[in-house]
């Protein structure tokens, strides 16, 4: 299921976002004494993290990670966590804790295993913010990797290791089943290229073509699609 909301302008939608978002965790943090969000990385989001960034909010009780990571140093133009730490964990939210998805040098199955275990304390997540590809993708569920039936399959771990091939860098994932229990999840794009993506995607029904299907189709997953020109 999905509802696809439209905003004349990309700052408009920020702020409309980060209000959405805020009042999510303020509700979340007030009933549980804790929330939790991930996040997805690109140019995309910068405005929204920025807005977020100022809500004044109970940052303490709230765990931000990431929907995927790209297995590379954090101080990498293409670490996520980076991004992150430059546009979201600022000025309020500074005090906000951070899962770091990535650990260590080498993803290897044990470290997998270890994150995994970590990971599923977060959830269900309060919130995700999905982004896509040009591809269809989301956070990592590439359709051109190996692992995409692992990845959109509903008894998989909540962490997976993907290696896309059309895309650069090892990455670490959580997994569809691990995302579709997220009790808000918002995709959010911009730009003409992606709402002709996010047509060819509501047109079609093979999700291992274009995992973000997944989320749109989906009966029990409530997507609310926010998309700027």
């Amino acid at each position: 299921m999905y509802k696809i909301n439209e905003f004349e302008q990309r700052q408009q939608l920020d702020n409309e976002l980060a209000d959405n978002v805020a009042e999510l965790l303020s509700a979340a943090v007030k009933n549980n004494g804790k929330a939790s969000i991930a996040v997805s990385g690109g140019s995309t989001p910068k405005g929204f993290f920025q807005a977020l960034s100022k809500k004044q909010l109970a940052w303490h009780a709230i765990t931000i990670t990431l929907a995927d990571e790209r297995w590379v140093d954090i101080d990498s133009t293409d670490s996520n966590t980076k991004l992150v730490h430059e546009n979201l964990l600022q000025n309020e939210a500074v005090k906000a804790k951070f899962f770091h998805l990535k650990q260590g040098e080498v993803l290897t199955e044990e470290t997998l295993a270890d994150l995994d275990l970590a990971a599923q304390k977060l959830l269900p997540l309060d919130v995700l913010i999905l982004g896509m590809g040009e591809d269809g993708h989301t956070a990592s569920l590439f359709p051109c990797s190996d692992e995409i039936v692992q990845c959109l399959a509903l008894d998989s771990e909540a962490l997976i290791k993907v290696t896309p091939k059309t895309a650069p860098h090892q990455r670490i994932s959580f997994s569809f089943a691990a995302l579709a229990k997220s009790k808000n999840t918002f995709l959010h794009i911009s730009g003409i290229s992606k709402k002709q993506v996010l047509a060819n995607a509501i047109a079609g029904q093979e999700c291992k073509e274009m995992p973000i299907r997944a989320f749109l189709q989906a009966p029990d997953v409530n997507t609310q699609v926010y998309w700027a020109e």
